[in-house]
C-alpha cells in the first residue's frame, strides 16, 4: 500500500497477540484501546461492564472478547503505537 510494508493482522481468526496487547495499552492506555462504541460492548450485560474499572479488567475483557479492541491498531517503525482513527487524547510516545 504506497510503497509502505505492514503486515494485516486479524484479530477474530488469528486471535490476540497478548504481549502486543499489553505494548498497547502501555502505549495508549486501556481507555483509548478498549472500544466501547461496538455491538460487543452494548451486548454485555451490565455487571460485565462496570467492572472494567483499570488495564487489567480491560485487558482480561478485550482478551475474551478481541472485537473490543479498537481498531486499527498500527505499530510504526518508531515505536509508536496508533489506536483507532480519531485524534488520540493521550500520547503513545
Amino acid at each position: 500500500m504506497r510503497g509502505i510494508e505492514y503486515h494485516f493482522h486479524d484479530f477474530k481468526k488469528d486471535g490476540l497477540p497478548p504481549t502486543n496487547l499489553d505494548q498497547w495499552i502501555a502505549a495508549a492506555g486501556w481507555e483509548q484501546v478498549l472500544n466501547r462504541k461496538v455491538a460487543t460492548w452494548r451486548n454485555l450485560d451490565e455487571e460485565t461492564r462496570l467492572a472494567v474499572i483499570d488495564a487489567a479488567s480491560a485487558r482480561a475483557l478485550m482478551r475474551a472478547h478481541p472485537t473490543l479492541v479498537r481498531r486499527p491498531v498500527i505499530e510504526w517503525d518508531d515505536d509508536r503505537i496508533s489506536v483507532g482513527v480519531e485524534p488520540l487524547t493521550r500520547s503513545t510516545r
